[in-house]
This record gives structure tokens, C-alpha cells and sequence, in this order.
């Protein structure tokens, strides 16, 4: 199954160029010092945002979309997470077209194995493996998204960019 990147329901055709994903943390997070020079890392709220861009033969089709509004941006950028243990809570919501998948290391080798997801709570459990010693959880996720109208070129291609930052 092919999975592609979406903004407001409209999916990025890879004529349009492959979308290069990136994206970043912000927030209202700051180091405070105490009395004693210990740190303190106090976090008021943390969300993501990002770039998205491409170079391809036609445009990128996104010009009506209704960038007033939230829109929902679901990307193929993975997120992943690692741990000795079998319950993972993810901190994005994944893509609903594309389930979490897990992976088992076993004598330094990773392989698949059942996962299960609880799309209320964001977690997901992984079956144990024998001989396992690590887990990991692997997913798309989805952001209801602010975004600028694209910046646009052409010079025998179609450049747009667009940047974005979760509501």
C-alpha cells in the first residue's frame, strides 16, 4: 500500500515531487536554575511544526485550500520509539490509514511482530518475542495543522514550499 503525504484531504501526487518532510519541536519550555545552580527544566506546553516541499513536473494542486483554518497535514515522516517494555504511549496521533507497526530485537537483529492499538489512548501493545530484548514502535503521524498558502517557483520544474505548525 502506497502512503501519501496529505494536506486538507489532498494528497500529494508524486508528480508534484516528492515531498521532503521536516519538522521541529516548539514550545514554551525553559531551563530555570535554582538557588544551588541545579537546573530545572520547567515546560508550559509542546507542540510540532515543519516544512514541506517539493520539485515536480505539474504543481502541487494545493492553491484552494483554505488556509484560515486548521487543516489536517498527515505525513510519512516516521516517528519511532524504543523500549524494553511491551506498552508504548504515543505522543502523536497516528495516521488512521496507516496502523503503528512493531518490531523485535532479537541477537541484534530486528523483526515484525504483532501490535496492537488503542486509537483512545494512543498505545500501543506488542506482543512479546522470546529472546527479545529491545521493542520498537514505528508510525505516521497525523497533525491538525496552521499552514501558509505555498511559496512557488518555476524554472523547467514546480518549487513549493509550505510550512506549517500544529493547533
Amino acid at each position: 500500500m502506497t502512503v501519501a503525504v496529505m494536506l486538507g484531504g489532498i494528497a500529494l501526487d508524486k508528480h508534484a515531487g516528492a515531498p521532503e518532510q521536516a519538522e521541529q519541536p516548539i514550545g514554551g519550555s525553559r531551563v530555570l536554575r535554582m538557588s544551588d545552580g541545579a537546573a530545572v527544566k520547567q515546560t508550559h506546553w509542546q507542540k510540532t511544526s515543519g516544512t514541506l516541499a517539493g520539485r515536480g513536473v505539474y504543481p502541487a494542486g494545493l492553491d484552494g485550500l483554505d488556509y484560515t483554518n486548521p487543516l489536517e497535514l498527515r505525513v510519512t515522516q516516521v516517528m519511532s520509539m524504543q523500549s524494553a517494555a511491551l506498552v508504548f504511549v504515543l505522543p502523536s496521533t497516528p495516521r488512521p490509514d496507516r496502523a503503528p507497526w512493531a518490531l523485535a530485537r532479537v541477537d541484534g537483529q530486528w523483526r515484525r511482530t504483532p501490535s496492537t492499538l488503542n486509537a483512545g489512548t494512543n498505545t500501543v501493545t506488542v506482543t512479546a518475542v522470546a529472546g527479545a530484548d529491545q521493542y520498537r514502535v514505528d508510525w505516521m503521524p497525523v497533525y491538525s495543522v496552521m499552514a501558509e498558502r505555498p511559496a512557488r517557483s518555476q524554472n523547467g520544474s514546480f518549487d513549493w514550499s509550505i510550512t506549517w505548525e500544529e493547533v
